[in-house]
Formats: structure tokens, C-alpha cells, sequence
């Protein structure tokens, strides 16, 4: 049977919530028909989560469950749950009831009809903490949009909706969960949509999240941003990078030994910063195009060096 929707739950110490969850996400599919499965991630919970799971498997053969064996954080689950999964979209949502499933329909729809690779959620109006969550995300995702040009409001947002061939066309690794918005456009998906969608108060447990997110996440962002853009190609960054500090060392070099033919022997090259300005920029200049070298090597043998993505083929 053709699936309509997958939901790929990642959960870490979630019990309290997850029988209300599938009850809701049932009771949404029921009344829009949807031929659906929840796929839900315990990503080495240490409370009753898994024994919950297995309940909620054995009620409802719509549900299937992957248990890792220790915590390996939301990106791993994220990444094994887009591996199982078959609908035509797949949804990602938190575990927590702060996500609404009565989102699920419009998002469909948005997908399926309006054509958009990516549908994310913004939480336009959220119940968190103002000081220790609203006003840092503001801020984090004001910095996400100029760096990589991709105009979202809440690029963290756990509800989203995403065209099959996107989510098995990408890798979710690290903590780059927070940028599948990111790996999709350099995969090449530019149709890329948000909608406005409900943030519901935590019901159960506390967040697992903290400041340090914040700093890690902008971290991962220029990490991603330089594999999307030079990951393949890294002599194109560290070799003109280092041809260019090479050529300025050079050129003050010469600069300086002119000055020693106009001036003559009163004129100490040694005793001037520029000679060791020139040595220290053509010493890193060979090192940045001798790092791009060797980069070069390292991705002409990787194993995905050849995968690219055909969107369509004829005749073939």
C-alpha cells in the first residue's frame, strides 16, 4: 500500500507524552484519510520510553519503533528514521506535544500541490522562556538567514515537511539536524517554504536543550556552509588562498629588495618587520595551498565523489 505520510518522532525520555501523541496523530490521519506511519526514534532513552513503544506498536500496526542502544543525540535519530521511512512526505516532529499534528494537513498540502521541496514550521508566537530561548533563537536565526541566504524565521523548528527524494538524498549527521534546511539547497532543493504554525506549552518533562546549542549550532553552520560549498572542490578555497598570501609575501619581498638597490648597503633588510611580515605571509601561504593539495587528494578518493542527483532522465 502506498504511504501517504511518514512522522519521524526522534524521543529521548519521552514515556509521558508518547500515548496522547499517537492518539492525536491516529485521530488527525483518520479524518483526512491518510495512509500514514509513525516512526518513532528512542534515542537511548533511560526511562520507560521503549516499553511504551512497544505497547503502542502492538496497538497500532501503523507504528514502528527503532531503539538505539545509547544516546547518540537527535541527528542520528533523525537520519535512522528518514533511512526507514516510505511516504510520499515525510514529517519530523518533536516528541514533547509542543508540536501540533493538526499542522500535518496544510503542510501536505503545501508539499503536494503548491510544489515545495521543504515546508518548515515558524513558531511565530512561542511559550518559552523569553531571556534563556526566544530572544537567543531571534538572534540565532537573524545570523542562519545571512549566512546562508535561506529565509527562515525558526530554521530549528522540529516540524517539518519534506518531499521523499529530499530526506534520502541528504545525511543528517553531528548536530546538523539543525540545518536540513541547508543540506537540502546544496543538494540542489531550492523550493524551500514556511508556514506559520502552533507552539504548544510543555506538558511533560523539561527541554534538553541549553545555552551551548547556540554557540555548537553556529559552529555547525559554517561547517556546513563550507561542505556544501567546497567540499568537493577545497583546492578552489586554500589554493587561492594561498596563491594570494604567497603573491603578497613575494611582493613585498621585492618591494623591500628594491629599496635595497635605491638606498644601497645602509638600507637592513633584516632589521625591517616587512622581510619577516613577507616571511611568515609565503610560510602560510604555502601551507594554505599545501592543505588544499592534500584535500584534494582526500575527495578524489572519497567514495560519494561521483553522486550526483538527476532529478529527471528520457529516453534512458
Amino acid at each position: 500500500m502506498q504511504i501517504d505520510i511518514s512522522i519521524v518522532i526522534p524521543l529521548f525520555n519521552e514515556e509521558e507524552s508518547l500515548p496522547e501523541l499517537a492518539e492525536w496523530i491516529e485521530k488527525m490521519c483518520a479524518e483526512h484519510g491518510y495512509a500514514y506511519e509513525v516512526i518513532m526514534v528512542d534515542d537511548g532513552s533511560t526511562d520507560n520510553s521503549w516499553n511504551v513503544i512497544e505497547q503502542l506498536v502492538a496497538g497500532n500496526s501503523n507504528i514502528k519503533g527503532i531503539k538505539f542502544q545509547r544516546n547518540y543525540g537527535k541527528s542520528a535519530a533523525l537520519n535512522e528514521g528518514f533511512r526507514a521511512a516510505q511516504g510520499n512526505v515525510i514529517f519530523t516532529m518533536d516528541a514533547d506535544l509542543q508540536d501540533s499534528p493538526d499542522e500535518v494537513p496544510e503542510m501536505y498540502r503545501m508539499v503536494m500541490t503548491d510544489g515545495f521541496d521543504l515546508v518548515s514550521g515558524w513558531k511565530k508566537v512561542r511559550y518559552d522562556n523569553a531571556f534563556t530561548k526566544n530572544l537567543p533563537s531571534k538572534l540565532y536565526n537573524a545570523v542562519n538567514r545571512s549566512i546562508s541566504g535561506i529565509k527562515l524565521h525558526d530554521m530549528n523548528c522540529g516540524l517539518k515537511a519534506y518531499r521523499k527524494n529530499v530526506v534520502k538524498s541528504i545525511e543528517v549527521y553531528g548536530e546538523m539536524h539543525r540545518f536540513i534546511p541547508v543540506l537540502a539547497k546544496a543538494a540542489g532543493f531550492r523550493r524551500i517554504g514556511e508556514k506559520v504554525v502552533q507552539h504548544r506549552p510543555r506538558k511533560y518533562g523539561e527541554s534538553k536543550f541549553g545555552w551551548e546549542r547556540f554557540i555548537n549550532g553556529f559552529l555547525d553552520l559554517l561547517s556546513v556552509q563550507f561542505i556544501s560549498k567546497f567540499g568537493k572542490k577545497p583546492m578552489h578555497l586554500f589554493g587561492s588562498l594561498g596563491t594570494l598570501m604567497f603573491l603578497i609575501g613575494f611582493c613585498i619581498v621585492v618591494w623591500l629588495v628594491v629599496q635595497r638597490a635605491i638606498q644601497g648597503a645602509d638600507y637592513g633588510l633584516t632589521n625591517r618587520i616587512g622581510f619577516y611580515v613577507s616571511l611568515v605571509t609565503m610560510v602560510l601561504g604555502t601551507q594554505f595551498f599545501l592543505a588544499g593539495f592534500l584535500g584534494e587528494l582526500v575527495s578524489r578518493s572519497a567514495a560519494d565523489r561521483n553522486n550526483y542527483l538527476v532529478e529527471k532522465d528520457l529516453g534512458l
